[in-house]
């Protein structure tokens, strides 16, 4: 079921009010689900199920992204700060360290999570901050035309490109790499997701300067990178086992930016098992 909660975070200025909409389902240990810029939670629909018989779920909208609010004045949407909004959000819900998963951005946030000893476990498909200048650079540019893309085309037309596999591969390809498989519904929903994202241009502009250059010590780590990633390419990934150096690394054969629609048994067998 869908619901919000709201929680005051410190900043320079004082505490600040963030609402945050999340879904929670399924019963067991907690484990929080993180998405991607430009996306929202539902990107998860496809292992949520899965997941859930076993763990008790929480898949949520990042602030300024789905169904949550922007940020308020004061509060910035760096790593740091979205950490924090990420810990004051478990304790508001009574989550006492629960696993984390992400993607792209939600596997950066997890790590940070994870580091900051805020996490039991972390799952990082994909995760931001493993770049090279350059592969931050064509990744940025990537995002940037998607958002514009998504911005400039009539509801109509991705309502029509959606129907069809060939339309729905113009649209999400770039993150998908078996984009036929995801519904029309749901490409129309993340198209409109991406094009309404109040909080894109500052969380583009606050990860212009981010790497993540720490080990994540004393809870199991999984980085996992599908093989057909066409936005932060696969190698990335070795950089990651190196940082951190104890995590268990995987490989998602077949699989794009986002691995959920691509394979989700898969997917949902390398989350379980990375919080178990």
């Amino acid at each position: 079921m869908s619901a919000t909660v709201s929680f005051e975070v410190p900043s320079p200025h004082g505490p600040r009010p963030v609402t945050v909409s999340y879904a929670r389902v399924g019963r067991g240990e907690p484990l929080l689900l993180l998405h991607g810029i430009g996306h929202h939670r539902q990107v998860w629909d496809p292992v949520v199920d899965i997941l859930a018989t076993e763990r008790e779920v929480i898949a949520v909208d990042l602030p300024g992204f789905g169904a949550s609010p922007a940020l308020p004045d004061g509060l910035a949407y760096d790593l740091a700060t979205t950490a924090g909004v990420f810990g004051a959000f478990c304790e508001a819900l009574e989550l006492d360290r629960p696993h984390v998963a992400g993607n792209s951005l939600g596997g950066l946030l997890a790590l940070e999570l994870g580091r900051e000893k805020l996490a039991r476990s972390v799952t990082a498909l994909s995760p931001a901050g493993f770049w090279s200048e350059a592969e931050r650079r064509y990744a940025f540019g990537v995002l940037i035309a998607m958002r514009r893309i998504s911005r400039q085309l009539p509801l109509p037309l991705v309502e029509r490109l959606s129907r069809s596999a060939a339309g729905r591969a113009m649209l999400t390809s770039t993150i998908y790499a078996r984009p036929g498989r995801r519904s029309p519904e749901a490409v129309v929903a993340e198209t409109l997701a991406l094009a309404q994202a109040t909080g894109f241009d500052a969380t583009l502009r606050a990860g212009g300067s981010v790497l993540f250059t720490d080990d994540v010590p004393g809870i199991p780590v999984t980085v996992a990178w599908g093989t057909r990633d066409m936005l932060l390419v696969r190698r990335q990934g070795v950089r990651a086992k190196r940082i951190i150096p104890k995590a268990r690394l995987v490989r998602l054969p077949g699989c794009g930016h986002c691995p959920m629609n691509d394979d989700p048994a898969l997917v949902a067998r390398v989350l379980l098992d990375g919080s178990r």
